[in-house]
């Protein structure tokens, strides 16, 4: 019997149970379920709306159906519609009568919204953990590299140079807003929907401050309409998903070309490497390829829990199951991308010769020469153009602006002297960059502290 059957004079057609049941995907909310209904039995017994003694057989029988799903002793049976129903139906074949009662002063609508809150809240945690190890390595690697020179690119473009630490930087930034991000969502979720029945509330005088307490939630929510129809919590997790999908892609991205033979930035562990069935020289960047692939999976989840909302009017609507399939997998593949990318950039070893050398190659420090011109009385403009001529006279010669004897300077414009060559080397052109958020070295210096720092602090959250 359904836990709606008593309306009902015919069984459920087996094609419609197999649409309808959700319990082959739920099931994963089996401990948040059983969480919740520990805490809703707790409140019921203290506002005498069941005996103590129910209250007790009915928590004994909750944790040992949770043990013994964690055991594997007990298994999921597809002749249950979803995990609320297994739940109830297992623990009064345990205890008897009993069991029915922990259903009075709820509904399936509150309930699922709990457990769905409960879960979130969870994985929230644990990807915050993952990002944070994250950042822990890209800081690391920040801290080794505040003297390695690098090209810094626009449009692809070789532009000026830069530092490993200071590219690194970028990215330990987009990632502490990730951080923000899932911290402020689990604040905003963080009140708890239990009591709020169907749509509108029950008449038992539950205490659904209690209740949050028990859960850890803020307080109760203020809407029972809302309350059972809000997924908004879900959609915001899903696009800050997305946004961490985003970044690691386009780590991933920059990983993949500077593992490259054309650049060789980079030597990727083997661990972390593939190689190819037929061509025995390749060595693959699968695992930074997967987790740029993987985004586009993340973005979807995100686009169809929109798409699912936009036309669903109050309060629940059976529409609303189809947040769990792709929450959970949008998780899951996110938590992988984390852990697997911190190992393949953990193990990474970075070529820093070539690294330096591109950067002498590529005129990086070209703006440098025209800044030189400018500030010996040069207009602006015409340092521009001098310099530009200057790199055409390089490109057609095959050498660097470094590489440029005195006199070839001076051919184009008098203005230059010998302390052109300490003004246009990789360590001038970034040290003296000194402004926060520059590559220099003190403003890194400073910029790596902060970040020292921001780890602290949310460590102790």
């Amino acid at each position: 019997m359904k836990l709606w059957g008593g309306r009902f004079t015919k069984e459920e057609n087996q094609l419609v149970h197999n649409f309808n049941e959700s319990l082959s995907f739920d099931r994963k909310l089996y401990r948040h379920d059983i969480e919740g209904s520990i805490a809703h039995v707790s409140m019921l017994a203290r506002q005498g709306i069941v005996s103590e003694e129910d209250q007790e057989a009915i928590t004994g029988g909750l944790r040992g159906i949770l043990g013994d799903l964690e055991s594997g002793s007990l298994v999921f049976t597809n002749e249950h519609e979803d995990i609320h129903s297994f739940v109830e139906a297992k623990l009064t074949e345990r205890i008897g009568d009993a069991g029915k009662r922990l259903h009075t002063g709820r509904s399936r609508n509150d309930q699922v919204a709990l457990d769905m809150k409960l879960y979130c809240r969870d994985e929230i945690d644990e990807i915050d953990t993952l990002v944070m190890a994250l950042m822990k390595e890209i800081l690391k690697i920040m801290e080794e590299n505040l003297d390695t020179y690098m090209p810094g690119f626009t449009h692809l473009q070789k532009a000026q140079p830069v530092t490993l630490a200071h590219h690194m930087g970028a990215y330990f930034e987009m990632f502490y807003r990730d951080r923000t991000r899932l911290r402020d969502i689990r604040a905003r979720m963080n009140y708890c929907p239990l009591g709020s029945g169907a749509l509108a509330g029950t008449t038992y005088p539950l205490d659904r401050d209690y209740t949050s307490g028990l859960l850890g939630f803020d307080g109760p929510t203020l809407n029972s309409m809302d309350s059972v129809s809000d997924r908004d919590y879900v959609i915001e997790l899903l696009s800050a998903l997305s946004l961490i999908s985003m970044h690691l892609s386009r780590f991933s991205e920059e990983v993949i070309i500077w593992n490259s033979n054309e650049y060789r930035f980079v030597e990727l562990d083997d661990a972390y490497s593939t190689g190819s069935s037929i061509m025995p020289q390749k060595k693959n960047p699968d695992i930074a390829e997967l987790v740029r692939g993987k985004t586009g999976r993340v973005y979807g989840a995100l686009v169809s829990m929109l798409t699912t909302m936009k036309g669903i009017p109050l309060a629940y609507d059976k529409d609303m199951q189809e947040d769990k399939e792709l929450t959970f997998d949008a998780i899951d593949t996110v938590k992988g991308c984390l852990a697997l990318f911190t190992g393949m950039i953990a193990s990474m070893s970075f070529r820093k010769d070539v690294m330096e050398a591109s950067a002498k190659n590529g005129f990086t420090n070209a703006t440098d020469a025209a800044d030189y011109l400018v500030n010996h009385g040069v207009p602006f403009r015409d340092a521009h153009g001098i310099v530009g001529r200057l790199v055409l006279y390089c490109i057609e010669k095959d050498m660097a602006l470094d590489d440029m004897t005195l006199e070839e300077f001076k051919a184009v414009s008098p203005v230059f002297e010998d302390d052109i060559y300490e003004c246009i080397s990789m360590k001038t052109c970034v040290e003296k960059r000194v402004t926060l958020g520059g590559p220099g070295r003190p403003a890194m210096e400073r910029v790596i502290e902060i970040c020292r720092e921001r780890l602290k602090e949310d460590s102790a959250l």
